[in-house]
């Protein structure tokens, strides 16, 4: 599929900025499972393009002094293949490093016990997608709940969450049990639900020596496929949040976010 995308980030402020640095994590990558024919991202200061740990494409912005609104805007074209199976390419990240505990996907016993079940006969692509599909019956998907700190075993314990909470929730069910996962922010194609429009999903590693991923979206118990454009890859929501920063002054800050994914 040929999607046109627009992600606008508005901020405003009571007060003059003093000084702020923003890292911004929008900007996808061609790879198996698409192709990036144009992207553009804009602010009020200048960007500086690198890529992080985790393989990501990031710009940081010094925004100017005594600011008071600014937009950030990201969107171009992708052309999507609908591949869900995939290797990471020569030079990615071990898989090792998705085992890694973090505070927002952190492994527990009882999210060993309850996802034991799904594991029992080992790691398979029929495997992960039965437990996406017990995730998201175990965490139903109610905005409104939770935030952006709410953790793992919390959204477990509550029974409710957006789709954020539902992939750390099946994040920390794979790392439980030693099975490197991480999580995927990106965006998402269906008329019905346009408040998906911004999504995050899951990469659970099937094979840890050849580097091979099944990427499944919790949200929907089904594989990646044709209706998803990725953005970014982390441990969890906190390593690759799509607008992260630190301020001084400014005062009160208020924010809308934008998001609107169109097939052509």
């Amino acid at each position: 599929m040929l999607f046109q995308i627009h992600h606008a980030t508005h901020y405003e402020y009571s007060a003059e900025l003093q000084h702020a640095v923003q890292a911004l994590c929008l900007t996808p990558s061609s790879g198996p499972q698409q192709t990036v024919l144009q992207w553009q991202v804009s602010g009020p200061g200048r960007l500086f393009e690198s890529t992080d740990g985790y393989g990501n494409r990031t710009h940081s912005c010094t925004l100017p002094a005594r600011l008071r609104k600014g937009t950030l805007r990201a969107g171009g074209t992708v052309q999507t293949h609908g591949v869900a199976s995939f290797a990471d390419p020569p030079g990615s990240a071990s898989p090792w490093l998705y085992l890694r505990p973090t505070p927002l996907a952190e492994p527990h016993a009882r999210l060993a016990a309850w996802a034991a079940p799904y594991l029992a006969a080992g790691v398979s692509a029929d495997a992960m997608l039965a437990l996406a599909a017990a995730v998201r019956a175990q965490v139903s998907y109610r905005p409104g709940h939770t935030g952006v700190q709410t953790t793992a075993l919390e959204a477990f314990d509550w029974g409710k969450g957006v789709c954020q909470d539902q992939a750390h929730v099946f994040i920390a069910a794979c790392r439980s049990h030693r099975v490197p996962a991480r999580y995927v922010s990106g965006y998402f194609h269906a008329e019905d639900e346009p408040e998906l429009a911004s999504h995050a999903w899951v990469d659970v590693c099937l094979d840890i020596a050849a580097q091979h991923w099944l990427s499944v979206d919790v949200t929907h118990a089904c594989p990646m496929d044709e209706r998803h454009v990725r953005l970014a890859v982390g441990p969890d929501y906190a390593a690759c949040p799509p607008v992260k920063g630190v301020r001084h002054g400014g005062g009160r800050e208020t924010m809308q976010v934008h998001v609107e994914v169109r097939r052509l």
